[in-house]
């Protein structure tokens, strides 16, 4: 087993070498699977590993217990800054330097590893939890599920790329309700919004999810990879730059394998079957 895959206290992994998925499952419910610093780390390790690893052809984002996650564990991180001393207070910078290794790595990671990550929501996704449900590709939420940008309420500043991420999902006006006034969406308003591509029942979530994973797993992985590539650049670029990497990934996507099976299943009238290769 590649050790990126190895299980971390409060993150479970696991590659299904038969589908190609690999599954990063949040379970840290005592603490409504807020995030420690041990699992920004594991889901950076796995994901970093998923986008050098041709046996991974899909990830799927999912958590154990009734929230799929409310945050950074804020409190945990203060109250070990806290044991250096009486008063003790971060120093001047310290998260300016912290977060371009931790939370601001792992969200361009989802963004831009060249699989298709799909996310499960269920309950409450705030935070960083927010931020990975608007990263992935696909995001599924439970008709339960909650979304918030708690930052204003705690008397910070957004992290986690929020502010890049929420008025490109949603548009400014609904996203400075979420960042100023703190407006917390239900799933049927996050449907409507567009900020989540579908909403199920509770008890379909997992499987919802699943069946999306393996649908994407069982594709055309290089030119998912390449799609999803060239959707990401193309927030900033030119029409002519775009226009560019489009030739450029088209000369890439059409020497791979599962191109020659693309079109072999096209001229033989039949579904295809590609490799990911």
């Amino acid at each position: 087993m590649n050790p990126a895959y190895r299980p971390v206290p409060g993150l479970d992994i696991a590659l299904d070498p038969d589908t190609g998925i690999l599954r990063l499952t949040l379970d840290r419910v005592e603490k409504r699977n807020a995030l420690d610093d041990t699992m920004v780390a594991g889901l950076i390790t796995a994901l970093d590993a998923a986008g050098h690893d041709e046996a991974v052809r899909a990830v799927l984002l999912t958590a154990q217990g009734p929230h799929f996650c409310t945050g950074a564990d804020i409190v945990q991180r203060n109250a070990a800054e806290e044991t250096q001393g009486a008063g003790a207070k971060p120093r001047v910078g310290s998260i300016q330097r912290r977060l371009p290794a931790q939370a601001h790595r792992l969200i361009p990671l989802v963004l831009t590893v060249q699989v298709p990550v799909v996310c499960a929501v269920r309950g409450w996704a705030a935070g960083i939890g927010l931020a990975l449900a608007l990263a992935s590709d696909v995001t599924v939420a439970s008709d339960d599920a909650r979304f918030w940008a708690p930052f204003s309420a705690r008397g910070f500043t957004p992290d986690s790329g929020v502010t890049w991420l929420l008025p490109r999902r949603v548009g400014e006006v609904r996203a400075r309700k979420m960042l100023l006034l703190g407006e917390r969406v239900s799933a049927e308003v996050a449907d409507a919004w567009g900020l989540v591509d579908r909403v199920v029942p509770a008890d379909d979530l997992d499987e919802t999810a699943a069946d999306l994973a393996a649908q994407l797993a069982a594709g055309p992985t290089v030119a998912l990879g390449l799609t999803k590539w060239l959707m990401h650049n193309g927030a900033s670029a030119t029409l002519d730059q775009q226009l560019r990497d489009e030739g450029f990934a088209m000369e890439l996507s059409s020497r791979s394998r599962d191109f020659r099976e693309g079109m072999a299943a096209f001229i033989g009238k039949r579904p295809a079957n590609f490799e990911g290769r």
